[in-house]
C-alpha cells in the first residue's frame, strides 16, 4: 500500500511548491521580474526535489499515463485551493462541472 500512495505523496508536495512558483507572485505585482523569475526558479528547485522521485518511485506500480492523469488531478485539487485561499479568487460551478469531466477521464485512464 504505501509503494503506492508514496508517489502520491511526493506529487502533492511538489505540486504546492509548483504552484507557489508559477502563480504565487500575481500576489506581489509590484515586485520587479527579475526578482520573481529568481524566486519563483529557487521554489522550482524544490519542486524537482519532490517531482524527480515521485516519478522514478511511481512508474514502479503505475503506468507513465496514469502518473501524469495522477499529477494533473492533484494539480488541479492544489491550484483550485491555491486559487481560493490564496489569491482570494472565486470558485465558479462551471469550473466544477469541468473538474467531473477530469474526473471521468481519469476514470476511462485507470480502467483495465
Amino acid at each position: 500500500m504505501i509503494k503506492y500512495l508514496t508517489p502520491i505523496i511526493l506529487l502533492t508536495i511538489s505540486n504546492i511548491f509548483m504552484t507557489f512558483a508559477w502563480y504565487g507572485h500575481l500576489r506581489y505585482k509590484s515586485s520587479a521580474l527579475w526578482v520573481v523569475i529568481l524566486v519563483s526558479w529557487l521554489i522550482a528547485f524544490f519542486e524537482y526535489c519532490f517531482q524527480v522521485p515521485a516519478n522514478r518511485f511511481g512508474h514502479e506500480v503505475y503506468n507513465v499515463v496514469q502518473l501524469k492523469t495522477i499529477q494533473e488531478v492533484i494539480t488541479l485539487i492544489i491550484f483550485s485551493l491555491f486559487s481560493v485561499l490564496y489569491l482570494k479568487e472565486h470558485f465558479r460551478w462551471n469550473y466544477l462541472i469541468g473538474f467531473i469531466f477530469i474526473v471521468l477521464a481519469v476514470f476511462f485512464i485507470f480502467k483495465k
